[in-house]
């Protein structure tokens, strides 16, 4: 302690500094937490008064409970357990701070821009009963201390779960807000959509309302037609929710929102990455040009197990398989299919034959045309 008193008369000699600069400069070397109680300390034992103005951090550190009223002040529509706290600094600030440590050399301890983080921290999470968290924090803070600013960022919540559609003429996707494209913008309350008609606004509105997010990006595991039914298990989807206020939501195991449904909707960690295999049972009515002769529809009972070329006029062909059919003739000139197949083919081209093969016009000699589609059941094949 000695020599840490000999080095702050050195220190005070040139330069003025608060009980929280004072007490940084040697809290590593005496292995002391508080900045503040140290500096203190440190005065008391040298007799000398405090400075009406701290000649490093201009008495920004005494005067931080401003700043922290602030994000108190702005935090309270917020949900969460764990929080990081970040800080721009003036310039100047930063240089007096190099000058002083370089000068007399003290090595090791923490520049003012941590302190001044740490120190908010450890207020911040008394106030609000919640933890610092370095590497997954539910929110963070940035506080601008040039511009006198306070910045809020939720983490984005992520949720998975299925839905389903029992009424057609609903398209999947939702048109973007025609003013900004789905940036966000006042003339769609920065939702990045401004109508509600689709499976993508339905949840979105939902989502919007239970957990106050200011957007919701969905990821779809396939698609469907406007005018396509969704039974069954339901159709798995992906949402990532911006700027989500709310975290802890209670959800039932079935959402009823008219004539979708969203089943066992949960917070999860992360989207995954790598891509999502599923089959799918699927309902088709198929239409013929010509009229089917007796017995022209066993020809399709290859399609089973028989690999499916995808092409896009690219080099490569993306093949998948169809595991189970079951075939019914309607009339002359139409037939339904039921399929088990890999998801991802296309069923209206896997019928017309459109870069599709082999398909169920070329198979029956036949031009035909997929009247509609339903999906029965939708399970993972990962």
């Amino acid at each position: 302690m000695d020599a840490v008193i000999e080095e702050t008369r050195q220190i005070l000699r040139e330069y003025r500094l608060c009980d929280y600069c004072l007490g940084r400069m040697f809290a590593s070397k005496l292995r002391l937490v508080s900045h503040k109680n140290l500096g203190e300390k440190i005065r008391k034992t040298i007799k000398q008064n405090k400075p009406k103005s701290c000649y490093l951090c201009k008495n920004l550190m005494p005067e931080l409970d401003v700043f922290l009223n602030k994000i108190l002040d702005i935090s309270k529509e917020y949900e969460f357990s764990t929080f990081l706290i970040g800080a721009i600094l003036q310039p100047s600030i930063l240089d007096r701070d190099d000058i002083v440590r370089s000068k007399f050399k003290l090595r090791g301890i923490a520049g003012i821009k941590s302190d001044v983080t740490r120190e908010m921290g450890k207020q911040f999470g008394k106030k609000t009963r919640t933890k610092v968290d370095y590497q997954n924090p539910d929110i963070v803070f940035t506080i601008d201390f040039k511009k006198d600013q306070c910045d809020i960022k939720p983490k984005a919540l992520i949720l998975q779960g299925r839905y389903t559609k029992e009424t057609r003429g609903i398209p999947q996707k939702q048109e973007s807000c025609n003013r900004c494209e789905g940036k966000g913008c006042f003339a769609c309350d920065f939702h990045g959509i401004s109508e509600f008609n689709s499976v993508e606004g339905h949840i979105a509105k939902f989502l919007f309302e239970k957990f106050g997010a200011q957007q919701a990006k969905i990821t779809w595991i396939g698609s469907e037609d406007e005018s396509s039914l969704v039974l069954g298990n339901g159709r798995p989807f992906f949402v990532k929710m911006i700027n989500p206020h709310k975290r802890k939501v209670k959800l039932p195991k079935k959402i009823k929102l008219g004539s979708i449904s969203i089943l066992n909707l949960r917070v999860i960690s992360k989207v995954p990455t790598d891509q999502i295999k599923f089959k799918t049972d699927v309902l088709l009515e198929v239409t013929t040009e010509k009229d089917l002769a007796p017995g022209a529809l066993d020809v399709l009972e290859s399609l089973k197990d028989m690999p499916i070329s995808i092409s896009e006029n690219l080099p490569w062909k993306n093949k998948k398989r169809i595991h189970n059919i079951k075939i019914k003739k309607m009339d002359t000139r139409s037939f339904t299919v039921f399929l088990t197949l890999d998801g991802g083919i296309p069923l209206k081209r896997l019928v017309t034959g459109t870069n599709v093969e082999p398909n169920i016009s070329m198979l029956l000699e036949n031009q035909c045309k997929c009247a509609t589609f339903d999906f029965h059941k939708i399970v993972s094949a990962n």
